[in-house]
């Protein structure tokens, strides 16, 4: 079973910042695709940003050049750098991962998993 911890949220000033983590555990085989998504009060989910299989990472017009998404080595957990906060970025914030899990017999394709979400609040 896999699981995705989230963590790094909180309150934060205007013009701060704050680093989310995204941690992935279980029997993970391979990452096929990582990302961010939020989920601001009253609005619908919206992407933030991601990280296909290949590597490119692609950002929403609001984070692009405020936010980075990164992975470490080993692939299992994701970071969101976000930095020149704005009110406008309260939300909740959640990970997805595509993972493929297990080995041999027991390997299973490609399937989405999601955090429980961690609030991030910019107020002064």
């Amino acid at each position: 079973q896999v699981r995705l911890e989230e963590s790094g949220g909180g309150l934060v000033q205007p013009g701060g910042s704050l680093r989310l983590s995204c941690t992935a555990s279980g029997d993970i085989g391979s990452v096929y695709f990582v990302g961010w998504y939020r989920q601001p009060p009253g609005k619908q989910r919206e992407l933030v940003a991601y990280i296909s299989g290949g590597g490119a990472t692609t950002y929403a017009d609001s984070a692009r050049g405020r936010f980075t998404i990164s992975q470490d080595n080993a692939e299992t957990t994701v970071y969101l750098q976000m930095s020149s906060l704005r009110p406008e970025d309260t939300a909740i914030y959640y990970c997805t991962q595509k993972l493929s899990t297990g080995r041999g017999p027991g390997w299973r394709g490609p399937s989405d998993y999601w955090g429980q979400g961690i609030q991030v609040t910019v107020s002064s």
